[in-house]
């Protein structure tokens, strides 16, 4: 599979030095060799700073495409995230944050956050959950629900997080998928200062299914039909009795869904041991999060971010997460940028289409705060353009004299950072960065061949690491098939990449949005980055569509920045942009205006919506778009 590379990128940005100097993890080669050398020492040395209530035997079985670790080990991953840290004098440290989009907050302690999450697993126990059963949860971002995924997993029982505002035969299929015996969820909740109506889905989806259900009620307490429960009533009705129940490290700690682009959403699995390792270790050398940091993922406990660095590997680290309900950009454009300034937010983990919808307004609002906690921006979610990144380290950390702007790429399916780029090395415009402790990864052609440096392949990674996911629910072939995709025994990630001499990737987009415009394979993200970098556009989407000569053209959907103005000239201007950036052979041969870009919830544009709409071909599940 031989993809063009057409951005090359010479140009480094380097974080400051005296970040560069402080940093919690300074010989990042040395760590990295370590990680694969002996990667028993490496995680087994890792895995010591938590509490085992039965010490692990061995680090790692390793029987690809199985892999199993800290075998013989029980733990809880919730008990070291509260216990824990409680013990060792965190009792009145605020753990958790939360921010409404009109500026109220509420806090947890993790004291507080620990008796709460004792009674409502109290509550859950006398509504029959126990260790194993799984817990489907349909909650707006709120404390709420975190506790519920919390007191699910303290008693060992599953969680599954479907995300608040899918629809109705989204949150039945999985509740049917998992099996689950309870459902959580809200009545409402607001984006852009309007009541988000969940109840009617939830209630819908539940239609017939022999379920109990709790309902966490923001606007008035309904009466409730029998087998179902009122959140706040369990919650503050039931004693802090419940205790942790210990597991097995194997034990699965949560399913999260992801959508593929046909056929049903896949059950990912995580399980206690390994991922609360794996997560907590990238907060710390990745993140560069440090012991009393405010730290700010942007995304929601329905996506895989939010499990792990919204709510597990900060609070298994003892550090403040912050976690704000509702659009990005409400009730105005600075309303992030306030919220760093008032609560000196020091390390924000965030997705590109919000990077980009940043220079869509324009420099200015940023301008308008102090933002000099802010000393890193991670990004993460699809391909960050280099003009993206651009603006952010010129715009977000003061041309790197402030902070610094980490790319990354990982998926649902791996937990945690997987590819990046450290603290320590220069950030290239293009590339998500090194292999990160623990990952050996490669990019290969469809026999599983190595390509050349600088040649698009398929991104495969050659090991595990602990907080890698360990089957797809009920479906095991399914998990089976990530490794047998091509020949080597190797988790084919299903993006087109490439690596350059030095050991950095640039990943260019899923490997079915590959353009082949007259035997040349382009990279989606690189006709994308180009676009973006002329100066009217804000966002851009590209699809190939069918030409009786080049087998595929280039179509382009383009959302200008504001005050532009859609006219035949921009559209030529930016057409003759592209050709100057990237050749003949990657120009757009049409370019459409759009208010908007059709996405995920979680930020990731849905090309194949694009180019179904395009093909009048069947766009595949479209469970998780944004109205």
């Amino acid at each position: 599979m031989a993809v063009e590379k057409i951005l090359r990128s010479e140009e480094k940005l380097w974080a400051p030095e005296h970040l560069r100097k402080a940093a919690n993890l300074q010989d990042f080669q040395g760590e990295y060799r370590r990680s694969l050398e002996d990667p028993e020492g490496f995680w087994g040395a890792w895995a010591r700073r938590f509490y085992w209530e039965k010490p692990f035997e061995r680090v790692l079985e390793w029987n690809l495409p199985e892999h199993r670790w800290f075998l013989g080990g029980t733990t809880n991953a919730v008990y070291n995230a509260l216990e824990r840290n409680v013990e060792r004098g965190l009792r009145n440290k605020v753990a958790l944050l939360y921010l409404s989009e009109e500026g109220q907050e509420a806090k947890l302690t993790y004291g507080e956050l620990l008796d709460r999450v004792r009674r409502l697993a109290t509550a859950l126990k006398a509504l029959g959950v126990g260790k194993g059963d799984r817990v489907v949860i349909y909650m707006p971002l709120t404390l709420e629900g975190i506790l519920a995924m919390l007191a699910t997993a303290y008693l060992g029982a599953i969680h599954s997080v479907v995300y608040a505002g899918l629809g109705v035969g989204a949150l039945r299929e999985r509740i049917l998928d998992a099996g689950a015996k309870l459902l959580i969820a809200g009545d409402v909740s607001y984006r852009r200062g309007k009541v988000v109506d969940l109840r009617s889905i939830a209630e819908e989806a539940i239609r017939d299914l022999p379920l109990k259900v709790v309902w966490f009620q923001r606007l008035g307490k309904a009466e409730l039909p029998p087998g179902h429960y009122d959140f706040e009533e369990l919650l503050f009705g039931h004693p802090p009795e419940a205790r942790a129940e210990m597991v097995e490290a194997e034990h699965p700690l949560f399913i999260l869904y992801t959508s593929g682009s046909t056929g049903k959403p896949k059950g990912v699995v995580h399980v206690h041991g390994g991922y609360m390792v794996g997560t907590t270790y990238h907060l710390r050398t990745f993140f560069d999060v440090k012991g009393d940091d405010l730290f700010w993922a942007t995304s929601d406990i329905g996506w895989i971010v939010g499990h792990s660095y919204i709510v597990y590997a900060p609070l298994l680290e003892g550090i403040t997460s912050v976690l704000r309900e509702g659009a990005p950009d409400y009730p105005d454009p600075g309303a992030i940028w306030r919220a760093v300034e008032r609560y000196r937010v020091n390390v924000m983990f965030t997705a590109p289409t919000a990077v980009r919808m940043f220079m869509k307004f324009g420099p200015e609002w940023p301008r308008k705060y102090d933002l000099s906690s802010l000393r890193l921006i991670a990004v993460a979610g699809e391909p960050l353009n280099p003009e993206a990144l651009r603006f952010a380290y010129r715009h977000l950390v003061d041309e790197g004299r402030q902070g610094f702007v980490a790319d990354n790429w990982w998926q649902t399916e791996l937990g945690g950072p997987t590819l990046g780029t450290p603290l320590t090395l220069p950030a290239k415009p293009g590339f998500a960065g090194v292999a990160l402790p623990g990952v050996e990864a490669a990019v290969v052609d469809e026999a599983g061949r190595p390509v050349p440096p600088g040649q698009g392949g398929l991104l495969v990674l050659k090991r595990p690491f602990p907080h890698m996911m360990r089957t797809v629910w009920g479906n095991h072939d399914r998990y089976l098939q990530y490794w047998r995709e091509i020949p080597g025994n190797v988790y084919v990630a299903g993006d087109v990449a490439s690596q350059d001499e030095e050991g950095y990737y640039s990943v260019l987009g899923r490997a079915d949005d590959v353009l082949n415009v007259a035997g040349h394979r382009i990279g989606t993200a690189d006709v994308e980055s180009a676009l973006v970098s002329h100066p009217a556009v804000a966002e851009a989407a590209v699809i190939g569509v069918p030409d009786p000569v080049k087998g595929e053209a280039i179509k382009a959907f383009v959302v200008l920045r504001l005050g532009q103005t859609p006219s035949e000239e921009l559209k030529d201007s930016i057409v003759q942009h592209v050709r100057r950036e990237l050749g003949p052979i990657a120009t757009p041969s049409e370019v459409v205006f759009l208010d908007k870009l059709p996405k995920t919830r979680s930020g990731k544009i849905l090309r194949r919506l694009l180019k179904a709409q395009e093909l009048g071909k069947d766009p595949g599940d479209l469970s998780t778009l944004e109205e």
